[in-house]
């Protein structure tokens, strides 16, 4: 199980992605995948975009449904098996796609495509490094060292890092579709 192997018990929202909130469009459509409790969905939708969620875990779909109704926040979710050969997402779709501590690699051409011209997708997740640290152990669920820019390919990196980070060893770009 990817998703269970690689969640972590965090609530707040991804570092990263919070230091880089500048870059965000203020108004859109943002997609978080394999959004396990929401913790990302929840914070995008509360700046005000139209947020989707996916994640294939029923229990925390049904929660974070519940969560952002609470909230009143413009978040709808679905379980989704984002491993699944037909999976797709319909593009251009999405301003925003942010995906942390999940890895797919056939995933990342669907998602990048699901992109609208000038759209940012913001990844982050282990690296090969996090194994001799404790999970996720399996190479399937790790990237090797340069790896996340090259799976991002042909977007715009705009920032990027790799090394320990918020504890653990992980990679992390944000990269930007062309507008053309």
């Amino acid at each position: 199980m990817q998703n269970a192997e690689c969640e972590m018990q965090n609530v707040e929202p991804s570092s990263w992605l919070t230091s880089h909130e500048h870059l965000l469009p203020r108004v859109g459509d943002a997609l978080d995948v394999a959004c396990g409790s929401g913790r990302h969905a929840l914070w995008l939708a509360a700046r005000g975009l139209r947020t989707y969620a996916v994640d294939r875990d029923e229990a925390a779909i049904r929660t974070l449904i519940d969560e952002s109704a609470r909230r009143g926040l413009p978040l709808h979710a679905r379980v989704v098996d984002l491993e699944a050969d037909a999976v797709q997402f319909t593009p251009p779709a999405y301003d925003v796609i942010v995906v942390v501590r999940y890895l797919h690699r056939p995933l990342v051409p669907v998602l990048t495509r699901a992109l609208r011209p000038g759209g940012l997708f913001v990844y982050e997740t282990f690296t090969r490094a996090q194994a001799a640290r404790g999970r996720p152990t399996n190479p399937a669920f790790l990237l090797e060292p340069g790896e996340l820019l090259t799976l991002v390919e042909p977007l715009e990196i705009l920032s990027s890092r790799e090394g320990d980070y918020d504890g653990g060893m992980i990679a992390s770009v944000i990269a930007r579709r062309g507008v053309t």
